[in-house]
């Protein structure tokens, strides 16, 4: 609550709800640009452009969310990327698990977007905590110099 603070979903009051900084849709330019360099121009590989940021207190408490999803007969897992693990962390040592993901309903089968991908980045609050402008850029650099 206030100043960037975390709030359990749980918890989340009705005035709250203004305040969540729900993610945005990947910018259609940075789309095409992954498209073309990292899945040789196949759009059918991109899992990102819908996304939603999770943060938890705990390893067991994302666990169990990660469990809860694969538990759940309304999402079906695709993927399931980790890296929590040291031998995962990238050079800001940020970590994360990535979770793609379908969402099966009824009304996601009627309004024909059951086959849609969306991810889940899941995130220790340490984590969720470092995040900056200014590490997000560095990211960009470094992606950019991979040619991703």
């Amino acid at each position: 609550r206030g100043g960037g603070q975390f709030v359990k979903l749980a918890e989340l009051r009705e005035e709250d709800e203004k305040r969540v900084r729900w993610a945005k849709t990947k910018a259609p330019a940075r789309a095409l640009e992954k498209k073309h360099r990292c899945y040789g121009g196949d759009s059918s590989r991109l899992c990102d452009l819908s996304r939603q940021t999770l943060v938890f207190q705990s390893v067991a408490e994302l666990r169990g969310c990660v469990e809860l999803m694969a538990a759940d007969n309304e999402i079906q897992v695709l993927r399931v990327k980790n890296s929590l693990h040291a031998s995962e962390v990238s050079s800001s040592g940020y970590r994360q698990v990535l979770v793609n993901l379908q969402l099966v309903t009824p009304l996601t089968e009627r309004i024909g977007v059951a086959l849609h991908v969306c991810e889940v980045q899941l995130l220790l609050r340490v984590f969720a905590e470092a995040k900056t402008s200014e590490g997000h850029r560095r990211y960009v650099a470094a992606r950019n110099s991979r040619g991703e």
